[in-house]
């Protein structure tokens, strides 16, 4: 492995075809680099595939020609794969993978791969060498079922390394067809869970120039569609877009933390903090008798003291019969199951032995299921910001 190389120039120097070619290597290399270290590989436009219907002469079986539309693909290598014309896919090439009959309806895999080829040009003089000319062309390559699930397994390419030229393919997955009677019958964007795979941004940071940066998840603003904008003065909004390019909040976070919702919540975790909107926190789980109830995650001591939040404590007995109370037929007595101002929990059960000459009688402690929660009154959430 060794670090790229730059070609240089003098006045006078006489160049050589190497100069130039490593002029151009060392861009293509460059540029290679790029691709596959702060992008993720993939389809970068078009590439679908298209079908039109047709009908065997012979059997009369109806069938489809598959055509490759135009477009743009980054292989893993950081090679740009283009296909500048509609291009109808040969049968043949299938079966020379997968037999003319195979005996299954199931999809088979289609890929994409770059692919260099010697390029005829016409010489500058008369009777001089030709200039040479490489096409950086690209082949459609039919896969065996299951080929789809190998693409995890392609190895890196080496750190200095330029773009792959073909001669080990480098495969960007198309979609599939389906097979039927010596014909391509179908087509599919997707088999099972896999599908085809769109070029991709690595980066730790996004910024944007405007002051506003924009999620969506399709290429082209929808109106209506889900949309998550950043916007500086506004803060976070999550909602769908509008015909004026801005966002209807269903979800707003301003630049000072406070959240508007528009809608139900639904929560299927914790909410830390308790906030001047009035929500709360909340924990929950099993204690015993004795023991100090948990506050709710983000919430203090000084902020229950100091009267910013309130608690509401409710506990439930477990009123299983303890195994130390031994054999018998026991009965449940009296129950004792509250908080003190601490938390402290007091959960007592009477229990009685019957068919005894004299009754036995045992209070034994008893779990609890409790449920706390916290909540900022509107009136007093102001001070609810004194967190230890």
């Amino acid at each position: 492995m060794t670090a790229p190389v730059r070609p240089t120039f003098t006045e006078g120097q006489v160049l050589a075809a190497a100069d130039l070619t490593a002029l151009v290597d060392h861009a293509r290399g460059q540029q290679a680099r790029h691709e596959r270290y702060l992008h993720d590989w993939g389809i970068a436009t078009g590439l679908t595939l298209t079908t039109e219907g047709r009908t065997d002469p012979a059997s009369g079986d109806a069938y489809v020609q598959v055509i490759l539309q135009p477009g743009v693909a980054v292989d893993g290598t950081g090679r740009e794969v283009v296909v500048p014309a509609a291009a109808p896919l040969q049968e043949a090439d299938f079966a020379a993978v997968n037999g003319a009959d195979p005996a299954t309806e199931s999809l088979y895999p289609v890929f994409l791969a770059g692919l260099d080829q010697a390029a005829t040009s016409q010489p500058l003089v008369a009777g001089s060498t030709p200039a040479g000319r490489i096409q950086e062309g690209y082949q459609v390559i039919f896969g065996r079922l299951g080929d789809e699930s190998t693409l995890s397994d392609l190895p890196d390419p080496t750190v200095d390394s330029g773009p792959g030229d073909g001669t080990d393919p480098w495969p960007v997955l198309l979609g599939f067809v389906r097979w039927k009677g010596g014909h391509i019958v179908a087509t599919a964007p997707t088999s099972g869970r896999v599908g085809r795979r769109y070029a991709g941004v690595r980066a730790d940071t996004v910024a944007a120039r405007s002051g506003r940066l924009a999620l969506r998840p399709d290429p082209e603003a929808a109106i209506g569609r889900p949309t998550l904008m950043l916007d500086g003065e506004s803060g976070l909004a999550f909602g769908r877009l509008n015909s004026e390019g801005s966002v209807d909040p269903l979800v707003n976070v301003s630049p000072t933390g406070d959240v508007t919702v528009a809608g139900n919540i639904t929560v299927a975790g914790s909410i830390s903090g308790v906030t001047k909107l009035g929500l709360t926190a909340m924990a929950s789980g099993r204690s015993s008798d004795g023991m100090l109830l948990p506050l709710p995650a983000g919430v203090t001591q000084k902020q229950v003291d100091g009267g910013a939040v309130t608690l509401h404590v409710h506990v439930t007995p477990r009123l299983d019969l303890p195994p130390q109370l031994g054999e018998g037929t026991w009965v449940l007595g009296p129950t004792v199951c509250d908080v003190d101002t601490d938390r402290r929990v007091l959960s007592r059960v009477r229990w009685c032995r019957l068919g005894a000459q004299d009754a036995e009688v045992r209070d034994v402690p008893a779990p609890v299921d409790f449920v706390v929660i916290a909540a900022a009154p509107p009136a007093t959430a102001d001070t609810a910001g004194g967190q230890q």
